[in-house]
């Protein structure tokens, strides 16, 4: 599933192209709102909730998520060819100048604006707000303190925007065991380590977390499993963590990162 920083990126290039321009046509591939209209209506902005996508115009707003698969491709009206098949085509948003297209999209809906918080009200402060409100992220990730760190960092209502790339390198990086009840850890540590990553990652096509580059470099231990740490040379490990049915692959340095 994308981090945060791929869906700030995405919503970044789409409210350049999109924001101040009237919409000529819409199309929504989902039987829901499959007649709904916003012919006429410009766009405001387009905005990142966490891992949420908001296209508002001055009566609606536009919520999608990416889930596991999908993307926004901007093209040209001109353009006859598409990038992805047209039938993973889930929205359609055309201007005079641009044309965006979202496909395979896990979320598309359309609601008056008045209720966009029935879309991303459960979510905790985005770590990529200039806004970022800290205290209440901190207080979210205590409401539970027997809950493991790494499931209490991927639960998008406490702070909304890591993923298990983020979760998994800022663990390494604070040296916190996965496991380890989030009231019994200095969790701060790991939330502002990994507000700075991502701000630094959201501007990279490739994100890093080593301040390394180079391909097959960017990673302390996410997907290394079986593999010498870059640090000690002890082998990474690796398992399954989190709520049934969304579980989710963790790995870890057990010197690096002992647990106590």
């Amino acid at each position: 599933m994308p981090e945060g920083d791929t869906v700030w990126r995405t919503a970044h290039h789409l409210d350049e192209a999109l924001a101040g321009r009237v919409l000529t046509s819409t199309e929504f591939r989902v039987p829901r709102f499959a007649t709904v209209d916003l012919v006429g209506e410009a766009v405001e902005e387009v905005v990142s909730r966490g891992k949420h996508l908001l296209m508002r115009t001055e009566a609606h707003v536009v919520h999608s998520h990416l889930k596991m698969e999908g993307s926004w491709h901007l093209y040209r009206p001109t353009t006859r060819r598409l990038r992805r098949p047209e039938h993973t085509i889930r929205a359609i948003m055309r201007t005079s100048e641009w044309v965006a297209v979202g496909f395979s999209l896990g979320t598309v809906q359309v609601l008056p604006r008045s209720r966009e918080a029935e879309a991303v009200g459960h979510l905790g402060p985005d770590v990529l707000d200039p806004r970022f409100d800290r205290a209440v992220a901190l207080q979210n990730l205590r409401r539970d303190p027997q809950v493991p760190v790494f499931v209490a960092l991927h639960d998008q209502r406490n702070l909304a925007g890591f993923g298990n790339e983020y979760v998994n390198e800022v663990l390494f990086l604070t040296g916190l065991h996965p496991y380890a009840p989030v009231g019994e850890v200095e969790v701060e540590r790991a939330v502002d380590r990994g507000v700075r990553l991502i701000s630094l990652n959201r501007d990279r096509l490739e994100r890093s977390f080593t301040g390394d580059l180079r391909a097959g470099r960017h990673h302390w231990v996410y997907g290394r499993g079986g593999r010498p740490c870059r640090r000690c040379r002890t082998l990474v490990r690796e398992s399954e963590l989190g709520p049934p049915t969304r579980e989710r692959r963790v790995f870890w340095c057990p010197v690096c990162q002992p647990q106590t």
